[in-house]
């Protein structure tokens, strides 16, 4: 992040440089901090040992205690250190989750608060940044329970007042691990992506650790209304893509055609020719039924969105295959051209299912080949919703093209 950036449009870049700057002119004489010279190579040995002995790595605070007739190396920075208690006891504190934590002193080492080039690292940033934004309560991932030990440590030479701490399980995914890339989506951008949309992610991931009751779907502003700590689970969630897929299904079908327009035109601009048709309520409506995602939406759309030859699947181009399915689809080609009435999915059901009793035919024997013809699929919307949206002359066209096999065959 560009920190001059942050200032010509008036945010706050922080205290962090300002009090970096008192601890060093202080000598690293405040409250419990120190300047630690240990080179990397010495802390490595360090590690190594640790290693060797098979227990966690903890700074033994070899600079901890230098006296004053300690000569500091002439070619070394020093890095300052927080001293922490190395006694038995423990950092304890009452999460707004988790209930009573407490953290072992022995657990918790000398951590750096400045590094050699004067900055600070997040330790100390963090807290410098929760206190002058009169922070009073910090939630987040339980990941972060470790770090919390250490960021009260400083709240307490600071002599600041601590805010609340609560911590939220993690997320898992199906198989009972951390989520991560290989289970899918996992940031925000990435779902938007797919066609989740907001309020879908908002309502699953406010439901992942927390309940009300049996609510599955509430809005936002219920949201906040119900939210309360106590009713979160200190059990690791589990992701599950089935859940919100039907939860943005549930979204999809209550959201405003013409706001579907506009974002499916924002993530898919390869739509902007057809958008006349999906800012129609009709077709909303039918893309709406079976969609899970946007990219869902999108999909059932194509369609009429494709240019001809169109591509057929396998399974749809068998169903163009034999004289039945040739017969189904040069009749329903004179059908079309011989129309005359209003072009309504409800007047061109009425004038086919009356041609089809007439004929004494099953609908089917009609309806499966011309389906594949027009759509390249064996599955779509309505038969009449899909000849409505195409228009005359591109499904005449296209019947044309399955009877005489213009039409591409996908790989699967």
């Amino acid at each position: 992040m560009n920190l001059a950036y942050l200032a010509q449009i008036g945010l706050p870049v922080g205290r962090h440089k300002e009090i970096a700057a008192a601890l060093l002119q202080n000598g690293g004489d405040w409250g419990s901090a120190y300047k630690c010279y240990c080179s990397k190579d010495e802390l490595e040995a360090m590690r190594a040992k640790a290693e060797e002995q098979h227990v966690a790595f903890r700074y033994p605070g070899k600079c901890r205690n230098l006296g004053p007739d300690f000569v500091p190396p002439p070619d070394r920075q020093p890095v300052l250190r927080i001293k922490t208690p190395n006694d038995d006891g423990a950092t304890s504190w009452q999460d707004g989750v988790m209930g009573l934590i407490e953290i072992p002193n022995k657990d918790v080492d000398d951590f750096i608060i400045l590094r050699a080039d004067g900055t600070p690292t997040y330790l100390l940033a963090v807290v410098v940044d929760d206190h002058d934004m009169g922070v009073t309560q910090v939630i987040r991932g339980s990941d972060h329970i470790g770090n919390t030990a250490r960021q009260i440590a400083v709240f307490k030479n600071m002599a600041w007042d601590l805010p609340d701490f609560a911590h939220l399980p993690l997320i898992h995914g199906p198989d009972g691990k951390k989520l991560s890339k290989r289970h899918g989506a996992t940031g925000l951008e990435e779902f938007e992506a797919k066609g989740y949309l907001p309020e879908s992610i908002r309502n699953y991931l406010a439901r992942l650790s927390w309940s009300h009751g049996d609510d599955e779907i509430f809005s936002t502003e219920q949201a906040i209304e119900w939210f309360n700590l106590s009713a979160c689970s200190r059990g690791a969630p589990c992701f599950d893509f089935d859940k919100l897929n039907g939860l943005n299904q549930h979204y999809i079908k209550e959201a405003d055609h013409l706001r579907l327009a506009e974002i499916l035109l924002k993530l898919f601009p390869e739509v902007a020719p057809h958008m006349e048709k999906l800012r129609d309520l009709r077709v909303a409506s039918m893309l709406k039924v079976r969609a899970k995602t946007l990219l869902e939406y999108k999909q059932a759309g194509w369609f009429f969105m494709s240019q001809r030859p169109i591509e057929v699947s396998p399974a749809a181009a068998a169903d163009l295959k034999g004289p039945s399915a040739q017969e189904a689809l040069e009749a329903l080609v004179q059908l079309l051209e011989s129309y005359a009435g209003d072009w309504s999915p409800e007047s061109l059901e009425t004038y086919i299912k009356d041609w089809v009793a007439t004929k004494k035919v099953k609908l089917g024997v009609l309806a499966k080949p011309a389906r594949a013809a027009l759509t390249g699929a064996t599955a779509s919307p309505g038969l009449f919703e899909v000849i409505w949206a195409i228009g005359r002359e591109e499904s005449i066209a296209r019947l044309r093209d399955g009877v005489e096999g213009a039409f591409k065959v996908s790989e699967g």
